[in-house]
């Protein structure tokens, strides 16, 4: 993550499993609540991930078990976002790194436990994968604070949702439990509390087995897929380069012996 303080340190973990990143937010006693020091970490922590040839999947959890994260921290919000400039500054600085998530080019899940609440719901949405128990519940509740949800965060979530479910979920600040949320297509899938960890490794494992290139290949694609303006130059030369890679050649000898296929990233 670069240089950063204990402090930084303590409220955001990053750890590393093999092929496999974790980031662990860490404030059970504030239900993992977003500070502001936290959106710059995350963005950090992205960007480095994102340049780690080792680490082939990111996982975003929450630490304690009553939330994912639960939103901004609105006890900073006096201090840091009562005037117009703190307001824009501290929105930068959130949106860049819920960005640096959606546009990560490793595949990301967040594993969801208790409430994922507004900026943590904006967190979720911008993984490719949400796994979460039984007991986590989803809102933003904004319009109860008379603050307004950024545009790229509401038009993330129009895009998986669709405009009528993100309507409600903007519009009346209710929570959906577990089981709408699934039915609804934000959620991949739902789990018991006690088998969420090992539903999430056991997703994290079979993706990084994967070909790296074509999981990159894979996220461009479907980016592109869902932007309001495709530019499929980009894609297609990632496309044009897992054709030309070790791993496609690795991949078909694999097929022949019938093995597993040991990928490399090339």
């Amino acid at each position: 993550m670069g240089a950063s303080d204990p402090a930084e340190e303590e409220e955001l973990v990053l750890s590393r499993s093999g092929p496999v990143a974790r980031i662990l937010f860490n404030r059970p006693a504030r239900r993992n609540a977003m500070t502001l020091r936290m959106w710059g970490a995350l963005h950090r922590a992205l960007l480095s991930l994102a340049d780690d040839d080792a680490v082939r999947v990111i996982v975003l959890a929450g630490a304690g078990g009553a939330a994912f994260v639960s939103g901004a921290d609105i006890g900073e919000f006096d201090r840091l976002r009562a005037t117009p400039e703190g307001v824009a500054e501290y929105n930068r600085v959130s949106d860049d790194a819920e960005t640096a998530l959606y546009q990560c080019p490793k595949p990301t899940i967040a594993e969801i436990d208790g409430f994922c609440m507004g900026g943590g719901l904006g967190i979720a949405v911008a993984c490719d994968l949400r796994i979460a128990s039984t007991r986590a519940q989803f809102g933003i509740p904004a319009g109860r604070l008379g603050l307004a949800y950024g545009y790229d965060s509401v038009a993330r979530l129009v895009a998986l949702l669709g405009p009528s479910v993100a309507a409600e979920i903007l519009f009346t600040a209710v929570l959906l439990p577990a089981e709408r949320a699934q039915n609804v297509g934000l959620l991949n899938a739902i789990v018991a509390p006690e088998l969420l960890g090992e539903r999430v490794a056991a997703t994290a494992a079979q993706i990084a087995a994967n070909a790296p290139m074509t999981l990159r290949a894979a996220k461009a694609a479907i980016g592109a897929a869902t932007a309001a303006s495709v530019d499929r130059t980009a894609v297609e030369a990632l496309i044009a380069a897992c054709y030309a890679s070790a791993d496609y050649a690795e991949g078909r000898r694999a097929f022949a012996e019938r093995r597993a296929p040991r990928f490399v990233g090339r």
